[in-house]
């Protein structure tokens, strides 16, 4: 067993999850591992973990020295909780409980301690680090439980010297006096960190009221050897679980924003095969929201990324990478917004994505405060940044890390400019559009938006997706090799031929995309949206014999194809009709075709 890793424990919680016929004859008859809420038999997780380990599923006869003794002691190492069958019930009504707060069926504020007091749990701490921790305070919204997380922080800080989650481990009534006299001292200081406003009276009160949190808690385990224990489920590293869009998509949902979860792929893919991601579109169509979701579903702390808008005044790169002082020729001046300071904190930590985000991209010329990042995103080569001796904090030169996701925001109107070629050549562009069934779910969703839901949940997959956009791996593009000489001999026509580099990424999306498992058509369909397509522009007599014989490239029977569809734009059904085998670029070159006709002019990029 010493092949068995932690992330083989997961695998195997996994298929238990998904297979619940596997437990048939196996249930343990005298422990269980807990994780997220459920039991799960501890030799039979063991026996699969080993499987993923070494492909071998171990027989019954192989654990020894007791009762599923080999198999506990291996899950305690890892730090995952093992509970005696006659305690692990209260984890469910836990559960449970959480369930209905979550859901709003009942008020945290009277029912806490009715919870503990109804069901007698031999080990009250564990309900609250359960409802304190695992569900986050911000998902409860009870500002005046925040005494019970900082009290659970004290003890941890002078148990372990530092504030690193913990597992299983115990704290004794001197530690407890100690505790109480720093919350006492500490208060201002502690609500002044976690945000929350003064309670009235200047000390910390435990849910029970009147009564102090701390003299509550040594009064209910004053006969037992002095110590109390806390539970709290093991938190997982982030290079523990496989990255996992859906996952993703589904707490979007939870947070009451509306994306397709393929939109939510693509957008994944667009990130992971090339670090430039430029959200195009409809105004008001979540292109900002969706990528605020994501870096907060998957980052640690509000140091990981920076939304900055950008303003029309930016004529040069001192919005984002600052300037030396010419006044003061020791000095180097950081801009405000926290942009190079992002990037400096990205090349530190190599282990943590970083995301900058910025907002309405093209309300000034990308050209021209952004050419440093398109020539470096090309050659790999550092961005100059100063000739200072002596300067510390700001290196003379930086190179763009591989950590860091570089996602532009684009509306198309009067007041803002149009991308180069050199721009959308260097990006994943993505277009957002909302059509009726869209806007019949946003009429139909009830969930009101909450982006605290999304905060950190996505964590323990950072190394994954970290892991997924620095792998070289490019597609085998020969059983494509038709479908793009096609299309560039067609946009070849138009002057918006591609190259190499064109050619490269495409691969990369692809396989990005299978990664997501996304397959069939829709992989090529998802790479001429947005890798052929974007340069795509000109006058009516430029493009519409072009826009034609492409949309017949999308089709499967491509006979009388402007007779049959662009003579007939109003009345195609893109979703449905079998016909069209690239639905996406179909229905966006018919939509460029028309807007052609209607206005002697088409472009890629639409209001």
């Amino acid at each position: 067993m010493n092949k068995i890793k932690k992330e083989h424990i997961f695998d195997a919680i996994k298929e238990i999850k998904a297979n619940p016929f596997l437990r048939k004859g196996r249930d343990s008859s005298t422990d269980d591992l807990i994780y997220d809420g459920e039991k799960y038999p501890p030799k039979l997780v063991i026996s699969l973990a080993n499987k993923y380990a070494t492909g071998k599923e171990p027989e019954a006869h192989e654990f020894y020295g007791g009762p599923d003794k080999t198999a506990l002691n291996l899950l305690k190492d890892f730090g995952f909780i093992i509970i005696p069958k006659n305690e692990s019930k209260n984890f469910k009504i836990i559960n449970e409980y959480i369930s209905k707060l979550r859901s709003g069926e009942i008020r945290a504020a009277k029912s806490i301690k009715s919870l503990i007091e109804t069901n007698n749990f031999e080990n009250n701490i564990s309900v609250l680090d359960r409802i304190f921790f695992k569900n986050k305070l911000q998902e409860i919204n009870v500002s005046n439980y925040i005494d019970t997380v900082a009290f659970i922080k004290e003890i941890h800080k002078i148990k372990s010297g530092e504030y690193n989650d913990f597992n299983i481990w115990s704290a004794s009534k001197t530690h407890l006096k100690k505790i109480n006299a720093d919350l006492i001292n500490r208060h201002n200081e502690l609500n002044s960190k976690v945000g929350f406003p003064d309670n009235g009276n200047g000390l910390y009160k435990s849910f029970l009221g009147e009564k102090n949190l701390i003299s509550f808690i040594m009064k209910k385990f004053e006969n037992q050897d002095n110590k109390f224990i806390l539970f709290k489920e093991p938190k997982l590293n982030i290079s523990q679980l496989k990255f996992n869009y859906k996952s993703f998509h589904k707490k979007t949902e939870a947070a009451g924003l509306i994306f397709s979860e393929k939109m939510v792929a693509r957008f994944i893919a667009s990130l992971c095969s090339k670090p430039f991601v430029i959200c195009s579109g409809l105004s008001g169509s979540g292109k900002t929201k969706l990528a605020q979701a994501f870096v907060h579903w998957i980052c640690e702390s509000e140091e990981q990324y920076k939304i900055i808008p950008v303003g029309a005044d930016w004529t040069n790169r001192e919005p984002l990478l600052g300037y030396p002082n010419a006044i003061e020729s020791e000095k180097y001046v950081a801009p405000e917004n926290g942009a190079l300071e992002l990037i400096l904190a990205a090349i530190t930590n190599k282990k943590k994505p970083y995301f900058l985000i910025l907002d309405e991209m093209n309300l000034s010329h990308v050209e021209r405060y952004f050419a440093d990042f398109l020539s470096a995103m090309e050659s790999k080569e550092p961005i100059p940044l100063h000739k200072i001796e002596g300067l510390e904090k700001i290196t003379t030169t930086l190179t763009l890390p591989k950590n860091l996701f570089i996602i532009g925001t684009v509306n198309i109107d009067e007041t803002t400019y149009m991308f180069s070629p050199k721009v959308l050549d260097r990006a994943n562009t993505i277009e957002f559009r909302i059509d009726e069934d869209d806007l019949k779910n946003y009429f139909q969703n009830t969930a009101e938006l909450n982006m605290d839901v999304l905060k950190g949940e996505g964590l323990e997959m950072a190394s994954s997706f970290l892991e997924m956009a620095t792998s070289p791996t490019v597609k085998d593009m020969s059983i494509h090799k038709e479908i793009l000489i096609y299309f560039f001999s067609e946009l070849k026509k138009s002057g918006a031929e591609f190259g190499y580099r064109t050619t490269h990424e495409i691969g990369r999306l692809i396989k990005k995309l299978e990664e997501l498992d996304i397959k069939g058509d829709d992989l090529m369909d998802i790479a001429i949206m947005q890798k052929l397509l974007p340069k795509l522009h000109g006058s009516r007599n430029k493009l519409t014999k072009v826009l034609i014989k492409l949309g017949e490239l999308c089709l499967v029977d491509l006979s009388d194809c402007k007779a049959n569809y662009f003579d007939k734009t109003e009345e195609i059904n893109f979703k449905e009709d079998d016909n069209i085998k690239y639905k996406l670029s179909f229905e966006k070159i018919v939509r460029m075709y028309k807007n052609a006709l209607d206005n002697g002019f088409a472009s890629y990029a639409e209001a």
